[in-house]
């Protein structure tokens, strides 16, 4: 009986090199590019969940200067695969498993993690050059099955 293997999967594995390892994989967005994520404020309405948008995508979503690590990611909106490999740590579309993102493993150094907003859990990957950036995600298992391959 063949196995079946998640479209999520399927896009993981996607676009390895010959004989690269996928290790884990997981549904992220990245903090910066980060909507929908609201804070109330009394009688605000709107302008409350603008401004938690905005307070995600900004405080706390990315350290480093220009030509950091963390400086390297593009622009991106909406849920990703972060996928872990024996080679590199990445991101890539669900749908189909295009890189929009990667870096050598050598490059990250640690997995944070963060206080909660809301109903996602936060956390920060630690790249070698001491910048980082920070990502949400719906489970806190996501985050620790992270640690464990990378630290």
């Amino acid at each position: 009986m063949p196995e079946t293997i998640s479209r999520h999967q399927r896009s993981a594995l996607g676009h390895l090199a010959p004989g690269e390892q996928l290790q884990t994989y997981a549904v992220v967005v990245p903090a910066k590019g980060a909507k929908g994520v609201k804070v109330s404020i009394h009688g605000h309405g709107r302008f409350g969940g603008e401004l938690g948008d905005q307070l995600v995508r900004s405080v706390g979503a990315q350290s480093g200067g220009a030509g950091s690590i963390a400086s390297g990611l593009p622009a991106t909106s909406g849920a990703l695969l972060m996928r872990v490999t024996d080679q590199r740590v990445g991101l890539v579309h669900p749908l189909d498993g295009t890189p929009v993102w990667e870096v050598p493993r050598a490059w990250v150094a640690r997995v944070d993690r963060r206080p909660r907003l809301q109903l996602m859990a936060r956390f920060r990957l630690h790249y070698a050059d001491g910048s980082w950036l920070a990502f949400l995600t719906m489970r806190r298992r996501t985050i620790e099955d992270f640690r464990s391959w990378i630290g």
